[in-house]
């Protein structure tokens, strides 16, 4: 039997009735042709979609492109940018810490809390997936440390401007004038640091400056605050402490009379006691002491609005004699 094709339309011959009949496929038959040719025409489709994805390139994806092409140039720039903000910032800085501070004897900011960053290496994961991620991580990072670093520095400008506007009840309490009428110099008796010790003529450290004057002379207190001590005390005889407040102290000793009383409120130029010879001393004089934050510190520094340039310099030049004390 022969089968004869034409136009998909399959004949077979019949030789018990001498003729071609027509043979229609089966379903099965049918169904694979069917997804024969759909298989191929999937294939055909795919291969022309792969070429012409690698050679051709759609206006979408040309635009994406462009899109992100400009996105990164912009976060390049922003890098730039933040880069030079943490310049400016680190000029206000360094001016903060070394010449407002310094003016205002505030105290410092650890540079470990003005340079503080962001801790956690999770914090960022969440930006991990996205193209381009170190650079958008990157730059993400470098906002939030300026942020917090802004934060740090406007909170300390905020305290210089509350201690600014203190300054001038600052300034009455700070002690600078001398504590006995010594315009001329000559009641300078011997200065602050390694002196003679004039009973045991050994050498030893002196923790202020004696001022020498008749028993009786004024002795003035060398800024406003509030008398704490008022008494006797071992090697200063009559003395008397005056807190100042903002970390300032004198002690004024070898009194013949104190003239105020603990809890007593004192301004400037008041007096309070008399010069004398009382307790450890070896002839009438004032034994004068500063104290910043209970540390001792020269008096010599603190006689800015009682000498002029001139004066100051010679009160110096005095005072750092290293001859005999006279307690």
């Amino acid at each position: 039997m022969g089968l004869i094709k034409s136009r998909k339309i399959y004949y077979r011959y019949n030789p018990n009735t001498l003729d071609y009949e027509r043979v229609y496929p089966s379903a099965k038959e049918r169904i694979y042709s069917v997804l024969k040719h759909l298989s191929s025409g999937i294939l055909i489709g795919g291969a022309v979609f792969f070429v012409c994805s690698r050679v051709f390139v759609s206006p979408l994806e040309t635009l994406l492109k462009k899109e992100n092409k400009l996105l990164q140039t912009q976060y390049d720039v922003l890098s730039v940018q933040l880069d030079n903000a943490f310049e400016v910032l680190d000029d206000i800085q360094q001016r903060d810490e070394k010449l407002y501070r310094a003016i205002f004897q505030a105290r410092t900011i650890p540079e470990s809390v003005r340079k503080s960053g962001y801790g956690g290496t999770n914090r960022y994961e969440y930006l991990s997936g996205m193209s381009n991620s170190e650079l958008v991580i990157e730059t993400t990072k470098k906002m939030d440390i300026l942020k917090k670093q802004m934060y740090i520095q406007s909170n300390s400008l905020d305290e210089l401007i509350a201690i600014g506007k203190n300054l001038e009840a600052r300034n009455r309490c700070i002690p600078s004038i001398q504590p006995v009428a010594n315009k001329d110099l000559k009641h300078t008796a011997s200065g602050y640091g390694m002196r003679i010790d004039p009973i045991y003529r050994t050498m030893r450290f002196h923790t202020g400056m004696d001022f020498s004057a008749p028993t009786g002379t004024d002795i003035y207190a060398t800024g406003d605050g509030v008398v704490i001590f008022e008494g006797w005390r071992q090697g200063y005889g009559n003395c008397i402490i005056i807190d100042h407040g903002y970390g300032f102290k004198t002690l004024y000793g070898h009194q013949k009379k104190n003239l105020v009383r603990v809890g007593q409120r004192v301004s400037r130029g008041e007096i309070i006691g008399l010069v004398g010879d009382s307790g450890r001393s070896t002839g009438p004089h004032l034994h004068y002491e500063v104290l910043v934050n209970d540390k001792h510190d020269n008096p010599a520094k603190y006689y800015f609005q009682d000498l002029t340039p001139e004066e100051y310099d010679m009160m110096i030049r005095l005072a750092d004699n290293h001859g005999q004390v006279m307690d």
